[in-house]
Parts: structure tokens; C-alpha cells; sequence
């Protein structure tokens, strides 16, 4: 299981229960006693790296005895007594593994990977341990039997989705399936363990150096800076380097001239992990998705997929292709007409014969683009810069919609010192949540942008959410300030449209608050809060040049907004062919599943069979560094940024035909949503905010300018 799942199931567990040790071992061990810092953040300045194997081992000793108790009581099965008991019996655990497993994505030093090789077998052990745990299971199905009906709201809820997952997990299996899923569990624990270390590495290795200025012409000062400062951190073994992003187009392919340098970066990008330069994930690929069919089929059913969706608003397989087969037949003729247009545009400088490669498609659609609207991203990142994207912008917008204020804490303990602190207050002025952001990259750092928390809101522990997002953005120089692309900047303001569902929850419960709902629900906050950085009075108060801090001038903003949606079938048909690789490998039977030396000739017949084969416009992420679904909880669920994208944009009609900055909007918004968690029927919640029985797909094209 992945660490994130892994997290999910142990929140199931959080309240301290007994057994915590003596006075001592708290004492020593800073992740095992009661944080003293407010909102019970973590003091990292205690934490040591020796303190989380012991902290572990104890942690998960305690749940261990704490189950045994619910086990062993003679009293007969209750919600209070086995339900709420199994709720309360892994806090603890969870408070450790929300830290660690924090540091191992966000500043994995070698010595944190070698504790997780050590913890993770741990972990999916306890977890076999408890899914499989025949007398547990009796008493929670006690309680559903004969409680079911007489409980409701989040009692109700919690019920439910407690045995659910006892059920899904193989609770009901015969005692020969049970034991060979248990045998799956731990080997795909060790699968996705390799698959993380492999990726950090085939991605600082996929480096690509440069050995003269020269060489960078097209980039700007600023960017050439960072290729020196990106060689010194990562070597200094040539004078610039260019490092490499985790989706499969880079964005300084959009100005390098130089087009052999272009090739090699792209190339860089796109082989990184199939075996081209030694590192090969396709035998983790193979051995990962053959477990999980084998694993649907342990449950009866017919693939993963199925297996997968049977709990998300999709439901099925055949409802997500047709959703997507949908998509494509629109998508086609736009994505064709594209391609012609910034070839037809490359051959009235390069000649008749240019054929334009997939490494030269953002460099001649950037220039196409500064010759048809005036504008290009070395005008405008400027404007864009990190401090004040998140401050006048991103809070900014959190504070006209919902009320929020922001106030930097410099006396919070962080675990780096890229990172920032800040408490979060209601519109009443009441503490609601502490927030941190981690957003420059380094080699310790996975590829990618996400949101995570150390604690997750609970009316029952009266604990308020610690939250933070995390991103990859170039740190500039010292002295100088970060700038960000506008890709970039709508990354912020998506991974804090996550940290909203956290900040806003207002749930009874640990296991059913913030962002503790079905793949393709979680991630329509954060698409919709990208909508707030085009809102005039928004843009307006974050675009402000770095260095004059003036405002950007209306006649480039103007030429900037039309720009967002220039030639965006690209953007569209990468997340088409990504998702449709996640959903083929995802349908296969266990004995379909192909060896890792066919894995790549599967990658391209899968694209063709559903008409995404183009060489222009690649999966954003191949099968071979596609972490979401090999290393993260997106298997067979990375349909849900598309799916999503139509429930965000519904509600961003909602929200513009109210006033887009509306308070009455925004309360009503997080009232009958974010503030709900997983309490309700997630499709109930958009209907309750939008007045629409169903979502409408028709404005996803139109929004995205196709």
C-alpha cells in the first residue's frame, strides 16, 4: 500500500489511547509525546532522524495493544466500544507517519530512505494484521447489523465506511484468498517502495549539463542564473545544468534556441526511467499492475479498474470511458488543427521541410504566440512573483471569498528553511488552522506539487487542521526574487484549493474530515480555486512587477489573459493520454498483463487503440514515471483531474453569476462543501451548492478555449 493510503487508513485511529510508554521514553522521543507548540505542530527542532524507527516500533505496539483490547472485551459489540474504540486506537501511529512520511516526499536524505525501507514492511504487516483481523471484523459487523438503522449523520457515516473497508481490504474473503492478500499487500508495500527510490533518482540523474553560456541563448539572465546555481547544488559537473521537472515537457523548451540542446533535454525527460540510461522502472510497472489485477480478482472482479472505481462518483469503468471517449472525439480535430498551425508557422523560418519534433512544439508555439498576441513569458513572469502570488493573490482571494486572514509565524519549528508558517483566522478573527508552504525544489525532493497535513481537523479531539502544500518552483539567487511562469502560479493557488478542503473542515470525525473523499471529488476544490487567479480584483493585487511593485500595465494584462487559452489542445491531449494509459493498464487481467520488456510497446498500442497515438502531444506522464498511479493512491483514478475539472468549472459558473468574490457565495460554498469532509453523498454536495442534479461536461472545452 502507498504511503498515502497508508496515512488514510491509519487516521481510521486518532485519539491517544494507553500504553504510551514510560515518562521517559516520551520525554527523549519528541514524536512520541504531546506537542507543546500551538496547534500541536511538530517541533522539529527536537526531531531527530534516530527518533523515528523507536518511534515507529512503540507507535505501532500501541495500536497493537489497543486493537487486542477492543478484542478482548466481553461486553457485547457497540458503536462506543469497538467503532469509536478503533477510531481512537492509532493517533499516535498516525501523528508519526504524518510526519515522517512529510519528510521522506518533501527532503528525503538518504538517511530517511533507509528508515522507510525499514518501516514500510512494518507498517503493511500491522495493516495486514488488522484488515485481516477475523474477530475485530465480527464486532464491527455487529455493529452494522445491529446498528445500522438506528444510527445517522456522521455516526452513521462512520459506520459505514468502517466496515466497507473491512470488506473491500478481503474481510470476507476464504482464509487461503486472505492469506495470499496479505502476501500482495507486502509485496506491492515493496514495490512502490523501490518505485519511489528510483524515480527521485532517475530524475537528479536525468540532469542534462551544459558546458557553455552560449548554449542557453533564448533563456533570460535570471534563468541562465538558475542553470548555474542548478549545477553547483547538483555536482558542478559542467558549468550549467539544466535539471528536469517531472511531467514529460519541460518548460524551458519554450526559449532554448539551440535545438540539439532541446532534443537532449526532452529526450532526457522522456527516457529517464525505461531503461535507456540503466534506470528501468517497467519491472516494478509489470509486477505492480499483474498484483493489483490479481488482487481485483481475490474480490471478484474483473480488473483493477473495476475493482478501483467501484467507490468513487464514477462508479465504473465503462462511465469513465465514456466520459473520456467523449472528450477525445471533440479533442481530435483541435489538437490536428493545432499541430498543422505551429508547423505551418516553424516552416516560414526553418523551411518547407521543418519537421517539427515534440521538443520543438512549445519552443515554435511560444513564438507563434509572441507574434499573434504580444506576448510572451519572459514579459510576464516579472510580475509573478512567489511572495506575492501567495500573499495578494492566493489569500488574498481566501480572504474575499471566505473570510480568512493569514499571519506569518516565525517561532514554528520547520524541517526546512525554504519553508514558511502561517496561522489561519476566521472571518470572527478565531484560529482555524496553521498552514505551511514548502515551495522551491531541491534534489531531496520529489517531482511534483501536492498538499498533505500533519493533523487533520476533529471536532471529537478538538484539533484544528495543520496543513501545508508543497511545490517545485526555481528558487532565485540570493537577494533577487523567485519568479514564477504562469503554469506556476496556477499551481499555487490548485494546491491551496486543496489546503482550503483541510482548513475549512468542519467535521466530527478525523477519518471523515478535510480531504478524506473519493479521487475523482477530491480534486474539484483545488481546480476550482485556479479560477480566482484570472478574477480582476485578484490578478490585479498579485501581478505587480518585482521590482518596481507596480501593477501590470492593463494593455499586457489584457494580452496576457487572451494568452492562457493559446493552443491549449496540447495541455489537453497530454492528461487525455496519461489518464487513458492509467485506465488500460488498470483493465488488464492478471494475465494480461505485459512483461517489462513489452511494457512500452503496451504503452503505444494502448494510445493507439483509443486514438491518442500522436508524437506531438506525448502522455504527461509515461508509464514509466507516472508516480500518481505506481507511486501514489491515482490507480486507476487519474481520470479525476478531467472529471473534477467539469464539477470546478460548474461551480465557478455558479460562483461568477453570484459575484465571484461574493462572501454570501463563499460561505455558502464552504458551508454545503468544503467544510463537510466525507459526511455526505459527495454528488448530494454539488447539488446542494449548484442547484444541478448532474454536472455538465459541455463547459469543460469551452472553458479550457476549444
Amino acid at each position: 500500500m502507498n504511503k498515502k493510503n497508508l496515512i488514510m487508513t491509519i487516521a481510521v485511529a486518532t485519539a491517544l489511547t494507553t500504553t504510551m510508554g514510560s515518562c521517559k521514553q516520551q520525554h527523549d522521543n519528541p514524536l512520541l509525546a504531546e506537542s507543546t507548540l500551538p496547534y500541536g505542530a511538530p517541533d522539529f527542532s527536537k526531531i531527530q532522524v534516530a527518533d523515528y524507527l523507536p518511534a515507529f516500533e512503540q507507535a505501532i505496539q500501541q495500536q497493537r495493544n489497543a486493537i487486542a483490547d477492543i478484542v478482548g472485551n466481553t461486553d457485547s459489540a457497540t458503536f462506543e466500544n469497538t467503532i469509536l474504540a478503533y477510531e481512537d486506537s492509532g493517533r499516535q501511529l498516525e501523528n508519526v507517519s504524518r510526519i515522517f512520511f512529510a519528510l521522506t516526499e518533501a527532503d528525503k536524505t538518504p538517511e530517511l530512505a533507509e528508515i522507510e525501507k525499514k518501516v514500510q514492511p512494518m507498517l503493511t504487516e500491522l495493516e495486514n494484521d488488522i484488515a485481516f483481523n477475523m474477530p475485530l471484523f465480527e464486532r464491527i459487523r455487529q455493529v452494522y447489523d445491529s446498528q445500522h438503522d438506528a444510527l445517522q449523520g456522521e455516526d452513521l457515516k462512520l459506520l459505514e465506511e468502517t466496515y466497507k473497508e473491512f470488506v473491500r481490504n478481503g474481510a470476507l474473503l476464504t482464509d487461503d484468498k486472505k492469506e495470499r492478500m496479505k502476501e500482495i499487500n507486502m509485496r506491492i508495500a515493496d514495490l512502490q517502495q523501490q518505485w519511489g527510490d528510483i524515480i527521485l533518482e532517475a530524475t537528479n540523474n536525468a540532469i542534462v549539463w551544459v558546458d557553455s553560456k552560449e548554449e542557453l541563448a533564448g533563456l533570460t539572465e535570471a534563468d541562465i542564473e538558475q542553470c548555474r546555481k542548478d549545477a553547483e547544488s547538483n555536482g558542478a559537473k559542467a558549468p550549467y545544468a539544466i535539471v528536469i521537472v517531472n511531467t514529460t515537457q519541460q518548460p524551458l523548451l519554450a526559449a532554448l534556441d539551440n535545438r540539439d540542446l532541446r532534443r537532449r533535454v526532452y529526450e532526457a525527460s522522456y527516457h529517464r526511467a525505461d531503461g535507456t540510461n540503466d534506470l528501468n522502472t517497467y519491472p516494478l510497472v509489470s509486477e505492480i499492475a499483474t498484483l493489483r489485477a490479481e488482487q481485483a480478482a481475490l474480490m471478484g472482479y474483473p480488473n483493477y479498474a473495476a475493482y478501483s472505481l467501484e467507490k468513487t462518483m464514477a462508479k465504473t469503468p465503462d462511465n469513465v470511458y465514456a466520459f473520456l471517449k467523449n472528450l477525445i472525439a471533440q479533442y481530435t480535430p483541435k489538437a490536428q488543427a493545432e499541430t498543422k498551425a505551429i508547423e505551418d508557422f516553424a516552416r516560414q523560418t526553418e523551411g518547407s521541410d521543418f519537421q517539427l519534433q515534440p521538443y520543438d512544439r512549445f519552443y515554435y508555439s511560444a513564438k507563434m504566440k509572441k507574434q499573434l498576441l504580444n506576448v510572451s513569458d519572459d514579459e510576464v513572469k516579472p510580475y509573478f512573483t512567489v511572495d506575492s502570488v501567495l500573499i495578494n493573490g492566493v489569500f488574498y482571494a481566501a480572504n474575499r471569498a471566505y473570510g480568512l486572514t493569514f499571519k506569518e509565524r516565525t517561532d514554528i519549528p520547520l524541517y526546512h528553511p525554504d519553508m514558511k508558517a502561517y496561522e489561519v483566522f476566521d472571518k470572527e478573527g478565531k484560529p482555524k488552522a496553521l498552514f505551511y508552504c514548502d515551495y522551491y525544489r531541491r534534489p531531496t525532493k520529489r517531482g511534483g506539487a501536492w498538499m498533505d497535513g500533519f493533523a487533520k481537523q476533529s471536532r471529537r479531539y478538538d484539533r484544528l487542521p495543520v496543513i501545508f502544500n508543497v511545490c517545485n518552483n526555481a528558487k532565485a539567487p540570493e537577494g533577487k526574487p523567485s519568479l514564477l511562469t504562469w503554469d506556476e502560479v496556477t499551481t499555487l493557488f490548485h494546491e491551496f484549493g486543496h489546503a482550503l478542503h483541510g482548513i475549512l473542515s468542519d467535521c466530527y470525525y478525523n477519518r471523515l474530515s478535510g480531504t478524506s473523499v473519493a479521487r475523482d471529488f477530491v480534486e474539484m476544490p483545488s481546480q476550482f480555486n485556479e479560477s480566482f487567479a484570472t478574477i480582476p480584483e485578484v490578478f490585479d493585487n498579485y501581478a505587480r512587477h518585482c521590482d518596481t511593485g507596480q501593477p501590470m500595465p492593463a494593455e499586457l494584462k489584457e494580452r496576457m489573459l487572451k494568452s492562457i487559452n493559446f493552443q491549449t489542445a496540447y495541455a489537453l491531449g497530454e492528461n487525455l493520454a496519461a489518464t487513458c494509459l492509467d485506465l488500460a493498464w488498470h483493465m488488464l487481467p492478471a494475465d494480461k498483463v505485459p512483461t517489462a520488456d513489452k511494457a512500452a510497446d503496451f504503452e503505444t498500442e494502448a494510445l493507439n487503440a483509443i486514438g491518442l497515438l500522436d508524437t506531438q502531444i506525448p502522455p504527461r506522464y509515461r508509464t514509466s514515471y507516472f508516480n500518481h498511479v505506481w507511486g501514489g493512491g491515482y490507480a486507476a483514478g487519474y481520470y479525476s483531474y478531467l472529471w473534477t475539472e467539469v464539477l470546478a468549472v460548474n461551480i465557478a459558473d455558479v460562483f461568477a453569476r453570484r459575484g465571484p468574490l461574493d462572501p454570501a457565495t463563499g460561505n455558502d460554498f464552504a458551508d454545503k462543501v468544503l467544510s463537510r469532509g466525507n459526511t455526505g453523498d459527495l454528488m448530494q454536495m454539488f447539488t446542494d451548492f449548484t442547484g444541478m442534479a448532474q454536472p455538465d461536461a459541455t463547459s469543460l472545452l469551452k472553458a479550457r478555449g476549444l
